[in-house]
């Protein structure tokens, strides 16, 4: 059953024969069959209610809320959580509405899902799930958390840093494991942090090697010069990264400057500043540059800047090459660090941050651009 809340009845009209159209969607690399059960016009929750009941063969949901706050916001609600199933329902948007394109589910969603599959699979039929989405909104996360202390569950995951923050501020008892956090230590203001948390809180780390990020840099570009270091200055994870990278940078005798955006709104000008500058940039793991990887794209490709880019994510928006981890294998750890904690196993204060293998990739299609020769060892990103 697709539940669909849209702005008008002339947009209602043209998504009805996508979604009748739609007959079989890719769910775990396996097509699910389709079959259109009829459709309806509720005006309310109660009526919304009364139509599910009507179709008892339902069983998947997905709930849009407008296509406006997905261009916007790319905030959704899906039940189940399958990203999979989102992401091919995606996909028959796009090629339909190509001017209100929707966001692909990203890497936490895969985080979330490679973390329930690996607890499923330990614990087979032990583990409730109570899965709740702040929604990119970082103030939503304390309530959603309090919500958790007050039901009394038996483990959080934090999902990014935010979700981390707001989880340690509202309780010391229960077990908390992060995952898709980049530097423990910053998240959690520890000045000592040696690589376990302690307490009641451990997890996983998207981290790649900053050392060998900067590595990547002289050899995709031997004769660099200048790098500029592109980031967001309201995200510490983000000035921690840069302030690692270019003292590695430094030590190779290559100069570096910042060029930080606040937000998306000073993107544009802020890459043009480092386009300017630099030889090369560097982009960390930032999420207000994974949302606005096209602009930076726009910028640089033109300018002839290539990017050495600290996740997958961006550097398929927008640069040449990276460190790439897998977001679901992250998750997966995280969830057998959880069936540990859950049993018994292991302690949680003891438990030291774990880390996924990476993987060197490159973006065929600008550096096809760039006309760029691509070093030995680096696998294209799948497009």
């Amino acid at each position: 059953m697709w539940t669909l809340n849209l702005l008008d009845e002339a947009l209602a009209a043209q998504m009805r024969p996508l979604l009748a159209g739609c007959t079989t969607l890719e769910l775990h690399g396996a097509p699910l069959q389709m079959e259109p059960l009829g459709s309806h016009s509720v005006e309310n929750g109660l009526q919304l209610l009364l139509a599910a009941r009507e179709e008892p063969a339902s069983r998947t949901r997905l709930w849009f809320r407008t296509p406006c706050a997905f261009k916007q916001a790319g905030r959704y609600a899906i039940y189940p959580q399958e990203f999979l199933l989102l992401q091919s329902l995606v996909l028959h948007w796009n090629t339909a509405f190509p001017d209100c394109q929707l966001s692909d589910p990203d890497a936490l969603d895969a985080a979330t899902q490679g973390f329930i599959d690996a607890l499923n699979e330990a614990l087979p039929g032990q583990v409730e799930f109570e899965n709740k989405n702040a929604s990119g909104e970082a103030n939503n996360c304390g309530t959603i958390v309090n919500g958790f202390v007050s039901e009394g569950v038996d483990l959080i995951m934090a999902n990014a840093t935010a979700a981390l923050t707001a989880a340690a501020s509202a309780t010391a008892d229960i077990p908390i494991l992060g995952t898709s956090i980049t530097a423990y230590g910053v998240a959690l203001d520890l000045d000592d942090f040696d690589g376990t948390v302690g307490g009641n809180i451990s997890g996983t780390s998207d981290l790649a090697d900053l050392s060998k990020q900067a590595d990547m840099i002289t050899e995709w570009f031997p004769e660099a010069k200048k790098v500029a270091l592109l980031f967001c200055s309201a995200e510490p994870n983000s000035s921690y990264q840069i302030q690692e990278v270019a003292t590695c940078l430094a030590n190779k005798g290559i100069e570096t400057k910042e060029f930080a955006f606040t937000d998306s709104n000073d993107v544009a000008s802020v890459t043009q500043s480092a386009a300017d500058y630099a030889d090369v940039v560097y982009l960390p793991t930032d999420n207000t540059a994974a949302s606005n990887t096209e602009a930076i794209a726009n910028i640089l490709v033109p300018a002839g800047v290539p990017a050495i880019c600290g996740e997958e994510g961006i550097c398929s928006g927008c640069g040449v090459a990276t460190l790439s981890i897998s977001y679901y294998d992250l998750g997966y750890t995280t969830g057998e660090m959880a069936a540990k904690v859950l049993t018994g196993e292991a302690d949680i204060s003891t438990m030291p941050v774990e880390y996924t293998n990476v993987t060197k990739k490159y973006n065929k299609t600008i550096c096809d651009d760039l006309g760029m020769t691509v070093p030995e060892g680096y696998e294209a990103i799948e497009e």
